[in-house]
């Protein structure tokens, strides 16, 4: 789909398409967001990781103009998402994990509604095609579909838009593994075309195999944000190996942790500086088969949620 020239650019192509800095937000006693930092490039990816009560769908609501926050700055194309919600709308399509629907209209006439309200026409959009894509009928009433059909109608609707920036929180929800992978080749579609996406998901694998970076949230502050690279450099690769001598020993060096040995079979974790000085002990013992593997996302978070793990303040 060739982008429409005719959309304003605001702000330099270079800039941070989401901004936030700071970004503090109450409701009574709970302070929801506190001191959020955030920032996502034009045309990536961005994961958004935490569960719930993180702050992610607080700070969904702020990006969107949905509610004003305390202090702090914000955001989206350069623009204030309270003081200029409409123009930043135009040039958006958010996707929820819960979508509701207008229980009398059919399928279709929501998809062109919504495609409509964003000043598009409908029969000029890939609505036939993402129609067929997701398997959905669009002459259904929404009061007739699971909640896996409603998340393919907010789907269909968000990807057939023309837009810079796709907010998706929880995209996949109710969606079986084979509309997952349809989603997945969609939104790299929409990718390749220059769209700017922030994805916030509980399936971690879901991130892992599409997102360019992550920020990773907890008691609403970043604790952890980078590419996947950047992330497993600050981590510890475990390594399993299996030696003909005998086993080196490996609990004293410093790096390395959680060492476990199974007869000739030794298993760690090992520091990036310290990956040296394990292969030379292992080799000396004579390795008869090896593995070494960086962490996966999901350790990352769970990395980052350890109850001992304290948050810099």
């Amino acid at each position: 789909m060739v982008k429409d020239a005719s959309r304003p650019i605001v702000g330099n192509v270079t800039d941070p398409v989401i901004a936030i800095h700071d970004l503090v937000k109450t409701f009574g006693a709970t302070r929801a967001l506190d001191g959020l930092d955030l920032s996502v490039a034009a045309g990536e990816v961005h994961g958004f990781l935490g569960p719930n009560g993180a702050g992610k769908s607080t700070t969904i609501r702020a990006l969107l103009g949905l509610l004003r926050t305390d202090s702090g700055s914000q955001s989206v194309f350069g623009l204030d998402p309270w003081a200029d919600s409409v123009a930043i709308h135009r040039r958006l399509a958010y996707v929820p994990g819960d979508v509701a629907l207008w229980p009398n209209l059919s399928g279709g006439e929501t998809v062109d509604m919504l495609l409509r309200m964003r000043g598009v026409e409908p029969r000029g959009t890939r609505r036939e095609e993402l129609l067929e894509r997701f398997d959905l009928d669009p002459t259904k009433r929404g009061r007739a579909y699971s909640k896996g059909n409603r998340q393919k109608v907010a789907l269909v609707a968000a990807f057939a838009a023309d837009v810079d920036l796709l907010v998706l929180d929880e995209p996949t929800s109710g969606l079986d593994p084979l509309m997952e992978e349809v989603f997945a080749d969609t939104l790299a579609e929409r990718v390749s075309d220059g769209t700017t996406v922030l994805l916030s998901s509980h399936i971690l694998s879901e991130v892992e195999r599409l997102a360019d970076r992550v920020t990773i949230i907890r008691g609403g502050r970043a604790v952890e944000s980078g590419t996947l690279a950047e992330l497993r450099h600050l981590r510890r690769t475990k390594v399993v190996a299996e030696v003909v001598g005998p086993v080196p020993e490996l609990a004293g060096m410093a790096g390395v942790s959680d060492v476990r040995v199974d007869g000739q079979t030794v298993t760690c974790s090992v520091e990036p500086e310290a990956m040296t000085g394990v292969l030379g002990a292992l080799s000396t013992a004579g390795v008869r088969s090896m593995t070494s593997a960086p962490p996966t996302l999901e350790e990352l978070f769970l990395a980052a949620y350890r109850p001992e793990r304290a948050i810099a303040r």
